[in-house]
């Protein structure tokens, strides 16, 4: 518990160093996430926040983390979203996945997905890991983002 509320006390603070000199107006909930936190963080300006398909929040995700690992090595690593924007967009990327494990169950034809972060490739892995008769694979790159390839079991 004591661990737990250092953790929000320590990556609040961070957000807090970074948004409110750019002006922001925000405010912030936690939840448990994992092993750690989730900073809801809600605001007028939200869309700001989030950017193109979340790539402003994954930076703000990162400096947080960056920060709170500075002062807390061993610090789990925190999660923020802004007015459900990441809840949405797992939420969709795992129907796609789903309809594309179906498609291949009835057709045998392998599908890729569109490159996915490793976050996003975990997500997609074990989720399809449920379904019979289905197997998934990434791509064997250095890139950061790959592609995941569903196809049938033999």
């Amino acid at each position: 518990m004591a661990d737990t509320q250092r953790l929000i006390d320590t990556a609040t603070a961070a957000l807090k160093s970074i948004l409110d000199p750019l002006g922001f107006a925000w405010s912030c909930t936690t939840a448990p996430y994992d092993d750690s936190i989730v900073l809801m963080l809600e605001s007028p300006d939200a869309r700001y926040l989030i950017g193109d398909e979340g790539d402003r929040l994954d930076d703000l995700q990162y400096l947080v983390n960056r920060i709170v690992q500075a002062e807390w090595e061993s610090a789990p690593r925190v999660r923020i979203d802004c007015d459900h924007y990441r809840e949405r967009a797992e939420a969709k990327l795992l129907r796609r996945a789903r309809s594309r494990a179906e498609r291949v169950l009835k057709t045998g034809v392998p599908l890729k997905m569109e490159e996915l972060n490793a976050y996003q490739r975990r997500l997609v892995h074990n989720a399809l890991a449920a379904i019979p008769g289905i197997r998934t694979e990434s791509e064997q790159t250095e890139s950061r983002f790959k592609r995941i390839t569903i196809s049938r079991c033999e």
